[in-house]
């Protein structure tokens, strides 16, 4: 009977709980707590902190890998894997973020965008902390593979981070995802004391000119000029470009209404369910808690800072070159957290100035952003990988 209780103590996580785990455990509630109560992106917040939850208790086994034998010449499994081990092959092999994408492109009007060709330029400038750093990651010892994992984190594009990491840096991919898909959740946070120490209060009292409006024929055309484009110049590019005007012309062209719907709704939530438990699920306290994984968050919110920063001063510059004002707070929107970035630009906008209203001016650079990061993920992969 005590040899009994002895193995039924030792088979509970009681037993093989460390203060590692212990630490996980309390980040994972942070999250939880972030998206519950302060509701900071709770789509994302909730499933990647109940799946680090679930990862950091011992003895789960949710993570585990299937044990294969061979047995008269055949492949045999001897152990099955982990529910989310399964699940997870939907990061590491590169396919829930291109449906994300699509996703994306079925929820967001390029109107905007196309409305305000010069919208691009600020997308294009927020990258620019991507490659700044890049550059420090290299400097700082990271092979160009891994550097190129951390540098992406700047996009504030969760997919894409992601898709990039699985490709260049698979053991990399849990520190640079919940890094990536952090920070997508914390703009409200992160980029206004940005915004507002680069700009004057005049210049964020800016109002723009209402934009143009659009046609269905233009709507149309660009997801397929884009990724003609687009593609031909960056094959690699493929999968998340591809993806995103695949769904925005589902969205657009007005005969695939089913698939449209179906894109933006019930496809979209069911990966990011699988993807935010599975990115969650791969920060166990073994492979997250170390210096190199505090480095990649580091260097993840600088990043991030520098791509905000970079598409303000981009259109503080427009303004000294062009007699058309732009409010430069829409140039944070740059960074690719859609539609999280050009909500921020409208909040700070209008706590400046209640009647001033650049939501639709923002997500044209916002939407930049996302073209900005797949492109910028596309030269990664071209060149690395």
């Amino acid at each position: 009977m005590t040899d009994m209780i002895v193995k039924f103590i030792l088979s509970t996580g009681f037993a093989h709980l460390t203060l590692s785990h212990v630490v996980m455990i309390l980040v994972a509630l942070g999250l939880l707590y972030l998206g519950i109560f302060r509701k900071y992106e709770p789509l994302l917040l909730v499933p990647i902190g109940f799946g680090m939850l679930l990862i950091n208790l011992p003895m789960t086994g949710l993570m585990a890998e299937p044990v294969y034998r061979i047995s008269d010449g055949s492949l045999v499994v001897e152990k099955i894997g982990g529910l989310l081990y399964y699940l997870y092959q939907g990061d590491a092999l590169g396919i829930f973020p291109p449906i994300i994408f699509m996703g994306v492109g079925a929820l967001t009007d390029f109107g905007p965008l196309i409305a305000n060709p010069k919208s691009i330029l600020l997308g294009a400038a927020a990258q620019f902390g991507i490659f700044t750093t890049f550059l420090g990651a290299i400097v700082l010892g990271f092979t160009h593979q891994e550097a190129a994992s951390i540098g992406i984190i700047g996009g504030a594009d969760g997919p894409t981070t992601i898709y990039l990491s699985s490709l260049l840096a698979p053991h990399m991919l849990a520190a640079t995802a919940v890094a990536a898909y952090s920070y997508m959740a914390l703009v409200p946070i992160i980029q206004p004391p940005i915004m507002r120490l680069l700009t004057t209060r005049q210049e964020r009292r800016i109002v723009m000119e209402q934009l143009r409006p659009v046609s269905r024929r233009e709507k149309i055309v660009f997801p397929v000029m884009v990724t003609v484009l687009v593609l031909l110049f960056l094959p690699s590019a493929a999968p998340l470009i591809g993806m995103l005007m695949l769904g925005n012309l589902f969205r657009e062209c007005g005969v695939t209404k089913r698939l449209s719907e179906t894109t933006q709704h019930s496809l979209i939530n069911i990966v990011t369910i699988f993807l935010g438990v599975t990115v969650g699920a791969s920060a166990s306290a073994e492979t997250f808690l170390n210096i190199k994984t505090l480095g990649i968050l580091a260097l993840g919110i600088v990043a991030f800072a520098i791509g905000t920063a970079c598409g303000i001063l981009l259109a503080k510059l427009l303004n000294v070159l062009s007699p058309k004002k732009i409010n430069p707070l829409i140039g944070s929107a740059g960074v690719s957290a859609v539609p999280m970035a050009a909500r921020v630009s409208q909040v700070v906008g209008q706590k400046e100035s209640p009647d001033n209203f650049l939501l639709m001016h923002a997500m044209g650079p916002n939407v930049a952003g996302v073209i900005g990061s797949a492109v910028a993920a596309g030269i990664m992969l071209s060149v690395f990988g």
